[in-house]
C-alpha cells in the first residue's frame, strides 16, 4: 500500500504450490490382546479429519489383521471425508490368537495400493501400522520391508505397549520390531504409546507428518517453501532498503526469513538457522516476527521463533554482500508454551539513532496461578548482543491477559526527550482489553507503567482492545505523538495530551519557632504561631500554552508523627487541624498562598516541625496531565529556637537522685503483707547546664510492682505508663532550664499475684539535647523482699469433753465401733491471707492411750479437703 492506502503490485518471493495426491493404507492389529477396541476407532476418528481427503487429493484404506488380513475399506470405496469417518466408526474387532504383522504388511503393499482398489499412479504411498505385540511371522520381516522400499512406500510404525505393561513383559523386542517396520529416520516415523487409550494423543502429530508428505508429494521429504507463508510478518529496513518477510511455514514449519530488495528475493536456507534452532520437530516458526537493530555502523536483523524448543527463541544475525548469514546472538524463552519471540520491538530510547533496547513478548507466559498473564522481557543491545535487563511490570497474575501480544515504540509520548513504549494485553478485563504505557529514561525503560488504559472505559462494547498497536506520527497536529489501537472489528485512536510538571516551595515567618514567645490569640489562648508562604508553579510540555492544570493539594504538619510525639505539634488556624486540603489552578506563573500555624504543647521542641505538601490532579479528562514521574510530594522544615548558645546545640547536664524510706537488706528483707504493700521513691532531677528540652525520667520495674501515682500532682511533672512495667515522666515541660530542679514522689504497690525475691526499679533521666555526663543520669534500686503468708489455724469438734463413769459397765466384747464409745469428729482448718503457699506441713497429736497403756481413742479415718 502507498501512503494513500492504494494497493501496489503484489509479489510472491517463494513457491506457493503443493505436491500431488496421496494414498494412505492403515493396517490395524485386531488380535485378542488389543483391549479395549474403542480407542482404535477413536484414533481413526481423530487422525482422518487432519487429512485432505478427496478423489484427486488423499485417499484412505483400512486393513485389519490378526491371523489373516482383510479390507475394512479400500482407497476408492469412499470419496469424501465424512464418508470415511462414518465407515471407520463402525469397524469392529476381528479377534485372533496370532499376530501376523508382516503377512498383513505384505498384503497391504500388494493389494492396498493396487489400481483395482483405487491406487493411483504417481500418488505418494503411505502405510500406517498399529500393533500391540511382537509378530508371529517375523522371519519374513526383511523380505517384506525390502518390498515396501522397492515400491516407495513411506511407513509409520506405532507400538501400543498396553498389553506388555499390564502383564509386566519387557517391551524392548516389540519396540525394536516396530522400529524395523518404520521408515528412516525412525525418530520421525516411529511412535509408541503406553496404552490403547493414548493413541488419540499422537493422532495430531502423525497427521502433521503425513501432511508433510502430502504437501511435497515426495515420500518422507519435508516441506521447503511450499507452505512457507511468506509475509506472515514484515519489517522494512530503510537503512539497507530491505523488506524482511517472515516465512513461518518454510522447511516444514522450522521457518526462515526472506530478504526482498527491489524485485529480487533472497531466501535464507534451512542451514542458515539449523544449528542455532536445534529444531528436531520442525516447528520453530522462525519468522513469526522480524525487525532490525541499529548500531553506529551496522544494522542487525532479528527474527523470532516462538515454538523453538517449545519455549521460544530470538535470533540476531547479519547478511553480508555475498548473501551469507552469520548468527550474532540468540536468546531462549524460560517457559514452555510462552510464545517467547512472537513479538519484537526495538527501542532507541535517547533518540540518537542507535537501538538501546529490544523488547520481546511472551504473551502466553503462564503465571503461578495458571493464567496466561503474558510477559515482556527487556534486553539491552550492544553491537547486536542481547543482555537481559528484567521484564515489564504488567497485569495481575490472576488475569488471562496475554500481555505483550502487541508492542509498539512511541516517539516520546511525554515529551521528556526519551522514546516510550505501549504494550497491549487484549484478553485482560475479561477479553475487553487493556494497554500499558511505559516511559523511557536515559538508556533504559521504566519498568513500572505510567498509564493503564482500559478499553471498556472507552467503549463498553470493545473486545480485544490492544490486539495491535501503532504510534507512527502525530494525528491531530498538536506536535504530540498519538496512538492507534486495534480491537475486534474496530480501530481506536487516542490523542496525547500535554504534560505538566508542578513544583512547590515554602517559606516561614519567623524562620524559627520560639516557644516562649506567644503572640497569637487562638480561641482565647495565647500561643506560639508562625506564617507559611506556599508557592506553586508549573512547567508544561510542549512549550506552547497548554495550561493551567487543576490540582488539589494537601498540607500536613508533623507528617512523620514519631514515637516521641503521638500528636502534631502544629495546627492550622484555618481549621484547627494538622491537615488542610484545598484546590488551585497552577500555571507557569507562580501561585503563592499564606497559612497561619499555631504550636501546641508537645514533648519535642528540638526536632524541626515539618510541613508536607502533596498534590493530585483534578479534572483528569482536561488537558494537560500531571507528569507521573515528577515529584508530587515535598517536605519543608521550620526549626525551633533552642536558646542554647551560638552553636544552637543544647548541651545539658542532668543529675538524677532517687531515695526511698524503705530500709531492707539481705538479712532483713522488706516484709510485704496485706497491710504493708506500698513502696515510694523520692526523685530529684536537676539541670546544671544549657536548657534540656523534653526532659524525661524513664522507669522500668520488676513484675512484682504496680505503678500507682506521682505526688504532688503538678504541671511540671506528668507521668504515664505507656507499656507494661514502664513509666515515662515528663519533667519541667517544655524545658528544664539551667539551674532548675524538679522533685516528686513516685508511688508503687506490690503485685501480690506475682511473687519475686527482689523488687527492682531502674530510673533514667534524658532529654532531646546532648548530655555532658550521662553517668549520673541513671539510678538502679533493688530491694530484697519476703512475703507474710498470714497462716491461720482453727479447729472444730462435735464434743469438747468425755466423762468415763465408773458406774457404767465396760464392754469387754466389741462387735462394732459403737461398742467402744461415742464418735469424736475433730476438724483442723489451715488458711492463708494474701499470698499462696506452695507447701506446708501440719502436725496433729492425739491422746490415743493413757500412760498406763490403756487405749483412749481409736483413729478410724482421716479425710482432707482443699477449698
Amino acid at each position: 500500500m502507498n501512503p494513500l492506502f492504494q494497493p501496489q503490485p503484489a509479489f510472491s518471493p517463494a513457491i506457493q504450490t503443493c505436491g500431488g495426491p496421496m494414498d494412505i493404507v492403515i493396517v490395524l492389529d485386531g488380535s485378542n490382546s488389543i483391549y479395549p477396541w474403542a480407542p482404535m476407532t477413536a484414533f481413526l476418528q481423530k487422525l482422518i479429519p487432519a487429512l485432505d481427503i478427496g478423489p484427486k487429493k488423499t485417499q484412505v484404506s483400512v486393513i485389519q489383521y490378526a491371523v489373516d488380513p482383510k479390507f475394512e475399506l479400500t482407497l476408492n470405496q469412499y470419496k469424501t471425508k465424512d464418508e470415511v469417518l462414518a465407515a471407520t466408526s463402525t469397524i469392529t474387532q476381528m479377534y485372533g490368537s496370532s499376530t501376523n504383522t508382516f503377512h498383513a504388511i505384505q498384503y497391504a503393499s500388494q493389494w492396498g495400493f493396487h489400481s483395482k482398489n483405487g491406487g493411483r499412479p504417481g500418488a505418494a504411498k503411505v502405510m500406517v501400522v498399529v500393533t500391540d505385540g511382537e509378530s508371529h511371522d517375523s522371519t519374513f520381516s526383511d523380505t517384506v520391508i525390502s518390498g515396501c522400499e522397492a515400491q516407495g512406500i513411506t511407513r509409520f510404525g506405532i507400538a501400543v505397549l498396553g498389553y506388555y505393561i499390564r502383564n509386566d513383559i519387557n517391551t524392548d523386542n516389540l519396540i525394536k520390531e516396530i522400529k524395523s517396520i518404520a521408515s528412516v529416520p525412525t525418530e520421525k516415523y516411529f511412535f509408541n504409546v503406553s496404552e490403547e487409550a493414548a493413541l488419540s494423543t499422537i493422532a495430531g502429530a502423525l497427521g502433521s507428518r503425513i501432511f508433510n508428505i502430502e504437501g511435497t508429494g515426495k515420500g518422507g521429504d519435508n516441506f521447503k517453501m511450499e507452505m512457507s507463508q511468506v509475509g506472515f510478518s514484515a519489517h522494512y529496513s530503510s537503512r539497507q532498503d530491505v523488506m524482511m518477510l517472515g516465512a513461518v511455514g518454510a522447511y516444514a514449519w522450522s521457518g526462515t526469513v526472506v530478504h526482498q530488495k527491489g524485485s529480487k528475493a533472497d531466501i535464507l536456507p534451512f542451514s542458515a538457522f539449523e544449528g542455532i534452532l536445534q529444531d528436531r520437530n520442525h516447528s520453530s516458526l522462525l519468522g513469526y516476527s522480524v525487525t532490525t537493530l541499529s548500531d553506529v555502523s551496522t544494522e542487525y536483523f532479528v527474527a523470532g521463533a516462538p515454538r523453538s524448543n517449545h519455549s521460544g527463541q530470538v535470533i540476531v544475525y547479519t547478511v553480508n554482500a555475498q548473501k551469507q548469514s552469520a548468527i550474532i546472538d540468540s536468546e531462549r524463552g524460560k517457559q514452555i508454551g510462552s510464545y517467547f519471540g512472537s513479538v519484537l520491538c526495538p527501542l532507541d530510547v535517547d533518540r540518537d539513532g542507535v537501538t538501546d533496547l529490544l523488547l520481546v513478548g511472551a504473551p502466553m507466559f503462564m503465571s503461578d496461578l495458571k493464567r496466561e498473564e503474558g510477559k515482556v522481557y527487556i534486553f539491552q543491545v550492544t553491537k547486536g548482543i542481547l543482555n537481559e535487563q528484567g521484564f515489564l511490570s504488567g497485569p495481575p497474575p490472576t488475569e488471562n491477559a496475554r500481555f505483550g501480544m502487541a508492542i509498539s515504540a512511541v516517539p516520546d509520548l511525554d515529551l521528556d526527550g526519551y522514546n516510550d513504549i505501549v504494550v497491549g494485553a487484549p484478553l485482560e478485563d475479561k477479553g475487553k482489553g487493556v494497554i500499558y504505557i511505559y516511559n523511557g529514561e536515559k538508556n533504559t525503560l521504566n519498568k513500572q507503567y505510567s498509564q493503564r488504559i482500559f478499553g471498556s472505559k472507552l467503549d463498553p462494547q470493545l473486545q480485544y482492545f490492544g490486539r495491535s498497536l501503532d504510534s507512527y506520527t502525530d494525528l491531530n497536529d498538536d506536535t504530540i505523538p498519538d496512538i492507534s489501537i486495534g480491537a475486534y472489528g474496530k480501530v481506536v485512536q487516542l490523542w496525547s495530551r500535554g504534560v505538566a510538571s508542578v513544583t512547590a516551595g515554602a517559606s516561614f515567618k519567623p524562620d524559627k519557632i520560639n516557644i516562649f514567645n506567644k503572640p497569637c490569640n487562638i480561641n482565647g489562648r495565647k500561643l506560639t504561631c508562625f506564617n507559611t508562604n506556599l508557592c506553586f508553579s508549573a512547567a508544561f510540555r510542549p512549550k506552547k500554552p497548554v495550561g493551567p492544570i487543576d490540582i488539589s493539594y494537601t498540607l500536613t504538619l508533623d507528617a512523620d508523627l514519631q514515637a516521641s510525639r503521638v500528636t502534631s505539634r502544629g495546627l492550622f488556624s484555618k481549621n484547627n487541624e494538622r491537615y488542610l486540603t484545598e484546590k488551585a489552578k497552577i500555571s507557569s506563573v507562580p501561585l503563592c498562598l499564606n497559612y497561619q500555624v499555631y504550636v501546641q504543647e508537645a514533648p519535642d521542641f528540638v526536632n524541626s516541625l515539618s510541613l508536607k505538601v502533596e498534590i493530585e490532579q483534578q479534572n483528569a479528562d482536561v488537558n494537560p496531565v500531571l507528569d507521573r514521574f515528577s515529584s508530587s510530594a515535598w517536605e519543608f522544615f521550620i526549626p525551633f529556637t533552642k536558646d542554647c548558645g551560638s552553636d544552637d546545640v543544647c548541651v545539658s547536664d542532668l543529675v538524677l537522685s532517687v531515695k526511698t524510706d524503705t530500709k531492707a537488706s539481705s538479712s532483713a528483707p522488706v516484709m510485704v503483707s496485706a497491710n504493708n504493700r506500698e513502696l515510694s521513691f523520692e526523685v530529684v532531677v536537676k539541670n546544671k547546664k544549657e536548657n534540656a528540652y523534653n526532659t524525661q525520667v524513664l522507669l522500668t520495674f520488676s513484675g512484682n510492682l504496680y505503678y500507682s501515682s506521682v505526688f504532688p500532682p503538678t504541671d511540671g511533672v506528668k507521668c504515664a505508663s505507656t507499656q507494661t512495667q514502664t513509666v515515662t515522666c515528663q519533667v519541667g515541660y517544655p524545658a528544664l532550664k539551667k539551674g532548675e530542679e524538679m522533685k516528686f514522689q513516685m508511688n508503687f504497690e506490690y503485685n501480690l499475684d506475682m511473687l519475686q525475691n527482689q523488687a527492682e526499679v531502674k530510673f533514667e533521666a534524658k532529654s532531646d539535647g546532648k548530655e555532658e555526663r550521662p553517668a549520673d543520669n541513671k539510678v538502679d534500686i533493688s530491694l530484697p523482699v519476703r512475703y507474710d503468708a498470714g497462716i491461720g489455724l482453727s479447729r472444730q469438734s462435735n464434743i469438747n469433753f468425755y466423762v468415763a463413769d465408773t458406774a457404767v459397765p465396760v464392754v469387754t466384747t466389741v462387735t462394732s465401733l459403737d461398742d467402744i464409745g461415742p464418735v469424736f469428729n475433730f476438724t483442723v482448718k489451715v488458711s492463708t491471707s494474701s499470698f499462696p503457699v506452695s507447701l506446708m506441713y501440719v502436725t496433729i497429736a492425739l491422746p490415743v492411750s493413757t500412760k498406763g497403756g490403756n487405749q483412749l481413742l481409736y483413729v478410724t479415718s482421716v479425710d482432707t479437703q482443699t477449698y
